[in-house]
């Protein structure tokens, strides 16, 4: 199984919360917005955030 067919995490959150500087977070790159709509998200409006994170190379865990 490739890393794009795996099944996605419920939320793209990785634990490292901060928009201290801005408003992205630099854990998971989602907005403040996104972070606190994001329950209330159907499948497609939580998939277009996924692409775009992704793109941006988000999830970002400390390692």
């Amino acid at each position: 199984m490739t890393k794009e067919t795996q099944p996605r995490p419920d939320t793209p959150c990785v634990a490292v919360c901060s928009t201290t500087f801005d408003d992205i977070c630099r854990g998971c790159g989602r907005t403040v917005e996104e972070v606190a709509q994001w329950v209330f998200m159907d499948e497609a409006q939580k998939e277009q955030v996924w692409q775009r994170i992704l793109a941006q190379g988000y999830p970002r865990r400390n390692t």
